[in-house]
């Protein structure tokens, strides 16, 4: 069962996602939350497995609410409710350690499939809509891609290889299968990556291979 923790300001989409999560058996809402500052009080008393942030919100907005959820004992997996013009604050929260987002408009049987996607560690790169956000906004950033490279140059010949299907938003299965290894191999391969780039998650790995230029 997944603990899901749902943040928004708006009443009606948190109701319209809880009645969502109430259609999946694999699915349990633990909390609700109206802020940032009220998700980290509910991620406290409850265990939370996913969290789905919007990212306007009073008081603590939902970029805040990813590092301080981030900050928690055992941090659950962020997901970023956004619309499709806040190229800039969703890049802040990926990078902030958010596991992924979703547009607003997202069907509600994908919204249900990312829930369960990011749960085993999986990042939100590969919807096209999200990489095209992404890339727009690093065209604009400028970031430090002479830092980034001499990052990935920590890794091995066979790491950078997975980490090119990475940063595609390729799974730790399509990985194995478009390289010939084992999923375990992959998964282990990916472990190493992170901590090779100190990066918290698969997201922010991309996220550094792309401030890289990489792949080409």
């Amino acid at each position: 069962m997944i603990n899901v923790l749902v943040v928004d300001d708006d009443a009606l989409v948190r109701w319209g996602l809880a009645d969502l999560i109430g259609t999946d058996p694999g699915l349990l809402l633990v909390a609700e939350a109206a802020d940032g500052l009220e998700a980290v009080e509910q991620a406290t008393r409850h265990q939370v497995d996913v969290a789905l942030v919007d990212v306007r919100m009073p008081r603590v907005d939902g970029i805040a609410a990813v590092r301080l959820l981030r900050a928690q004992p055992s941090p659950p997996r962020i997901v970023m409710l956004t619309t499709f013009d806040l190229d800039e604050y969703v890049y802040d929260a990926l990078a902030a350690g958010a596991d992924g987002f979703l547009l607003k408009d997202t069907e509600p049987r994908d919204i249900l499939r990312a829930v369960h996607v990011v749960a085993v560690g999986h990042g939100m790169l590969h919807p096209s809509a999200a990489r095209r956000l992404i890339d727009r906004y690093h065209r604009t950033a400028r970031p430090d891609a002479r830092a980034a490279r001499k990052r990935l140059a920590r890794l091995t010949p066979r790491e950078t290889q997975v980490l090119a299907r990475l940063a595609e938003g390729d799974t730790n299965a399509e990985i194995a299968t478009a390289l010939g290894m084992r999923e375990s191999t992959v998964k282990a391969h990916v472990s190493r990556i992170l901590t090779a780039l100190e990066a918290s998650n698969r997201v922010q790995a991309a996220l550094l291979a792309r401030d890289a230029g990489f792949p080409r």
